[in-house]
């Protein structure tokens, strides 16, 4: 063999080996492991979605239509923590699951973050303040990716605002706004945020017959149009109230995809409006 034919064929050897070297990098960066991360409820979940994107992989544990009060862990639960990096959990009273789901899983690098926002979790504000410490707690486990998280946060946010003017406009075009309502508890921030009137609550505990007895007193004089029931918990308490009084009565979800066709939270509070008006005769 020639040595301009060596030549060539070392030289083909080198670069084959210099593409299989670039190759094999681009491969090890484009598999680089993703933040798992778990979350307690749907509201979490899609939040963590939007801000993570492709970077994270996310499960929840409580089924939206599920109050997190009346939850009990599966095995499948803790598998899914056993493998998790990080456990986004509300800070709310319900969730004494936690600590012993924590244990069971047995996963000494897994971080509990709490995104403890006040308020109710379906309002703008919240979903608001909630996607900044989500963004935050990504970027301090995958500064690498600051950039992607603080862009997507971004544009999240951005979409809340764009639905909240939505919803203010339609609530000015359907003039429903100070309409005298009636709602269970965990419906109260949502209430007030869509403009109704809240001239009294209920629950969370079961009503008693006095309970039941002083707010249709209390609806009757102060002309209650309207009732609303929480989903996930007493979805039936103000239905005897609204019978008594005469009134309409409508069952409002405080999670992402409990109602069919809402697995994002805009889907999620177009659903409520909707059935707001609808039972308003709107």
């Amino acid at each position: 063999m020639s040595r301009s034919r060596l030549a060539a064929g070392a030289a083909l050897a080198v670069g084959l080996a210099v593409v299989m070297v670039l190759a094999g990098c681009t491969a090890a960066e484009q598999e680089a492991p993703r933040l798992q991360v778990v979350t307690c409820t749907s509201l979490l979940e899609y939040i963590a979605e939007r801000v993570g994107g492709d970077l994270v992989d996310v499960a929840n544990i409580i089924p939206p239509s599920q109050h997190p009060g009346d939850f009990d862990a599966t095995p499948g639960d803790i598998r899914k923590l056993a493998d998790a990096d990080i456990f986004l959990v509300h800070g709310w009273p319900g969730e004494t699951f936690v600590p012993g789901l924590i244990e069971s899983a047995n996963n000494p690098d897994l971080k509990l973050v709490t995104i403890q926002v006040n308020g109710n979790w379906m309002t703008p504000q919240v979903q608001m303040e909630a996607t900044e410490m989500v963004a935050r707690k990504f970027i301090q486990e995958d500064p690498e990716n600051e950039s992607s998280y603080r862009q997507a946060a971004d544009d999240y946010k951005a979409a809340v605002i764009r639905k909240d003017a939505d919803i203010q406009l339609r609530l000015r075009e359907s003039r429903v706004g100070g309409t005298p309502t009636l709602c269970a508890f965990w419906q109260e921030g949502f209430v007030r945020w869509v403009g109704l009137r809240v001239i009294a609550t209920y629950g969370p505990a079961e009503l008693t017959p006095q309970d039941t007895r002083e707010l249709v007193d209390k609806g009757r004089e102060g002309e209650v149009t309207l009732v609303v029931d929480n989903l996930q918990s007493g979805r039936d308490a103000g239905k005897g109230i609204a019978e008594d009084i005469g009134c309409a009565r409508v069952i409002l979800s405080n999670f992402v995809g409990a109602f069919e066709n809402t697995e994002t939270w805009e889907e999620a509070v177009e659903k409520n409006m909707d059935l707001i008006l609808e039972a308003l005769g709107q």
